[in-house]
Order: structure tokens, then sequence, then C-alpha cells
């Protein structure tokens, strides 16, 4: 898969996992139909069934269910058997960013912990922009790999449309492959 693909999926995730699509996301999301059938053929069937009203309503009630209420796409969360969120450099994520220069200004985001998906993914964006390919595998080995598939495993029988149902089973895919293709081009990535 080519860098810019690689970036533009990232780029993706970092988004649909951050907040509920507003309707320019939704418009994006229902004006490029080679996206939502990479997503999957339902999520397919059912951007081209459901008008952008009812899209709307049952993404923006999905995603708040799968991601607000029940459960928190954060990793210190997933991980800590007490369900603690780590903030600072107490937080393993937090100390792989800084250990690798990378500057996270959760001031200007919606996000408030370094290690929400969303702000993974978007780690995950950067490095690719930087062509650190070391980085990118060492960082799928050591912290995304470790939480977000077992996580997504869980919330996907909770999912009540096609759409996240079908994004569970894209995100694990696409970063296992992704994972294994960096792999063969860096070599075994160091526990």
């Amino acid at each position: 898969m080519d860098e810019k693909t690689r970036l533009y999926i990232y780029a993706f995730l970092s988004r649909v996992f951050t907040e509920a699509l507003d309707d320019k996301a939704l418009n994006d999301l229902m004006d490029n139909e080679a996206l939502l059938e990479t997503i999957g053929e339902e999520t397919l069937a059912w951007f081209q069934r459901s008008d952008f009203e009812t899209l709307k309503e049952q993404l923006n009630i999905d995603y708040h269910s799968l991601f607000g209420i029940h459960n928190h796409p954060i990793e210190s969360a997933v991980m800590d058997s007490k369900n603690e969120i780590l903030v600072g450099l107490q937080n393993p994520v937090m100390q792989f960013y800084f250990s690798h220069g990378y500057d996270l200004n959760l001031e200007n985001s919606k996000l408030y912990v370094p290690d929400h998906a969303g702000i993974e993914f978007g780690f995950m964006q950067s490095m690719i922009s930087s062509n650190d390919k070391m980085t990118q595998a060492e960082f799928l080995h050591k912290h995304l790999l470790q939480w977000i598939i077992p996580f997504l495993v869980a919330v996907k029988p909770m999912a009540e449309t096609p759409f996240y149902r079908d994004l569970c089973d894209f995100t694990m895919e696409f970063l296992l492959s992704d994972y294994s293709a960096l792999v063969d081009e860096v070599g075994v990535v160091d526990a």
C-alpha cells in the first residue's frame, strides 16, 4: 500500500474515532462509494438505501453508545485493570510521544487524553508524513495493536449500524496488515 493511502486511512480513522460524524464528514463519506465499499459491503448497501437524516441520526446514536457512554477508546482505560485513565508522563503513550519528539498539545483538542484512539491514529499519520517507519512499527507493536484489537472485538457486537460493525473489522484488518508490511520492511520490533 502506498504512503498516501496509508496517510489517508489513518487520518480517516482518527476522525471517525474522535467524534460523531458531522454533516460535512457524512456528506463526504456518502460521496465516496469506494471508501464505503472498502469499509464493508453492508456499509455500502446501508448508505445506498438510507437517506441523510436517517444515517446521521443512527450513526450519532451508535457513536455515542459505542465510544462515549459504555466504552471509551482510550488505551490506559482498556489496559489498566482499574479502568483508570493515566495523564501526563505517567501515561506510557505520552512517554512514547515525548521520547520520539512528538509535540502533543491537548489544549486545542476535543480530546483530553493522549492515548485516545483518535490521537494515536493521528500520531501514526504524523509518523507516516515524516517517513519514520521504525517508529510506526514500534508504536503499533507497543501500543495500538496491544489494546485496540481487543477493544474492537468487544465493541463490535454492541454496534447497531453496519458502518460501526464494519469499521471495527476494517480497522483491525488494516492495522494488522499495516504492521505486517512494516515488519517486512524494517524488521521485527523489540518488545
